[in-house]
């Protein structure tokens, strides 16, 4: 299979649910859409949550050759043309906050606010080990697997040393790259998060229109973990009249 054919966008197989405007969740990388369940259930009562499945995870298929970010950017993009065709709320998950983060720098327009959830724009920003554990992939993520891909349980080994590969360079956003992306962009972790917490506060500096949540008591399962505070803070960042804090220093200019 040559360069342009596993570049060539495929399908998404999606699930969407609820009523009021559009809302795109991007699952973590390993595993599928299931892992938002608990998030999108407390969202659907606000929007149409929408919740596609990257190439070779969940029910889409692995069409061959190597995953990167930008890849299952480039079929995320074709989804939101085809599905949405409209800027759409947009959250990412992990793997999932990476591949958000793509989309918005190549198609802002296709992006009206972004929720970076416990991922990184450089692959520097895992903590110590967090690259290491994930070759040691628990039975139950790969009997999730086996329950729903077309690909079969024996193919995850094969996702799992793809994931491996992208992990080991990607991404590698620059903080050049941040500060073009002009839309407002919340940037979301636990407090004891795999994600260092010192790479996070780097990604709201270099973000024009960024803000910051770190939640308490919470690891790299946030969204899982605490899905109606997370759910709120998200509903929160997308008001359209939040009102003036009283001593601002970064947002000290705006209004």
């Amino acid at each position: 299979m040559d360069a342009e054919e596993t570049d060539r966008p495929v399908q998404l197989w999606f699930g969407a649910r609820g009523d009021g405007p559009p809302f795109v969740l991007l699952h973590p990388g390993g595993t599928d859409s299931r892992a938002l369940e608990p998030l999108a259930a407390e969202l659907a009562g606000s929007y149409r949550v929408l919740t596609p499945e990257q190439r070779a995870h969940g029910h889409t298929p692995d069409p061959g050759g190597p995953l990167s970010y930008a890849t299952m950017a480039g079929d995320t993009i074709a989804f939101l043309e085809r599905e949405v065709a409209a800027p759409a709320h947009l959250l990412g998950y992990s793997d999932g906050a990476v591949v958000a983060l793509a989309v918005a720098l190549r198609r802002p327009d296709l992006v009206r606010d972004l929720v970076v959830a416990a991922g990184v724009h450089h692959h520097s920003g895992w903590a110590p080990g967090v690259l290491e554990d994930q070759a040691q992939v628990p039975e139950f993520m790969v009997d999730a697997y086996a329950e729903v891909s077309p690909d079969g349980r024996a193919h995850y080994g094969q996702v799992v040393e793809k994931l491996r590969r992208m992990h080991a360079a990607e991404p590698a956003f620059t903080d050049a790259d941040l500060a073009g992306l002009d839309v407002p962009v919340l940037v979301l972790l636990g407090d004891d998060d795999e994600v260092r917490l010192e790479h996070a506060v780097a990604m709201y500096r270099a973000l024009p229109q960024a803000e910051l949540a770190v939640v308490p008591h919470a690891s790299h399962g946030v969204l899982v973990e605490k899905p109606g505070l997370c759910a709120r803070l998200v509903t929160d960042f997308h008001a359209t009249d939040k009102p003036a804090t009283f001593a601002p220093r970064r947002r000290r200019a705006e209004g």
